[in-house]
C-alpha cells in the first residue's frame, strides 16, 4: 500500500468529526473534511457502520498500522453536476429531490 493508492475499507465507527475504517491489518480515519467538499451536517446520514467505501490513502503510519484517508478524492463529483445540483447532504437529499427532477424533465420533454 502506498500514498495516493485507492483502496476499499469497511466502516467500523462514525463520530461527528470523521469515520473510522479497517483495511487488512490497518485502521484508518476519514476526517469529516475528507468526506465531501460540500457541507456535511451529519456523517451518519451519508455512511453507515458496516458499509464498504473506496478511499484514497493520504498518509501511512506503518509503526502503528494507521491510515489517514480521503473519501472525496476517491469519489469525486463531476463539476457539471456540482454546478447543476445543490448538494446539501448525501443520498437522502438526492432521493427526496428525485421525484421533482423526474417531473421537471417530463414537462420539458412535453414542450
Amino acid at each position: 500500500m502506498n500514498i495516493m493508492d485507492q483502496i476499499t475499507c469497511k466502516i467500523t465507527g462514525i463520530q461527528p468529526y470523521g469515520v473510522f475504517v479497517s483495511c487488512d491489518d490497518y485502521s484508518g480515519l476519514i476526517h469529516i473534511s475528507e468526506v465531501s467538499d460540500q457541507y456535511v451536517a451529519s456523517i451518519g446520514e451519508i455512511m453507515c457502520v458496516g458499509d464498504w467505501v473506496d478511499v484514497v490513502v493520504l498518509e501511512i503510519d506503518e509503526e502503528n498500522k494507521r491510515l489517514k484517508l480521503s473519501y472525496k478524492q476517491a469519489n469525486p463529483i463531476h463539476p457539471k453536476i456540482q454546478n447543476m445540483v445543490k448538494i446539501k447532504i448525501g443520498f437522502h437529499s438526492l432521493s427526496k429531490a428525485l421525484p421533482h427532477w423526474i417531473e421537471k424533465t417530463k414537462k420539458s420533454e412535453e414542450q
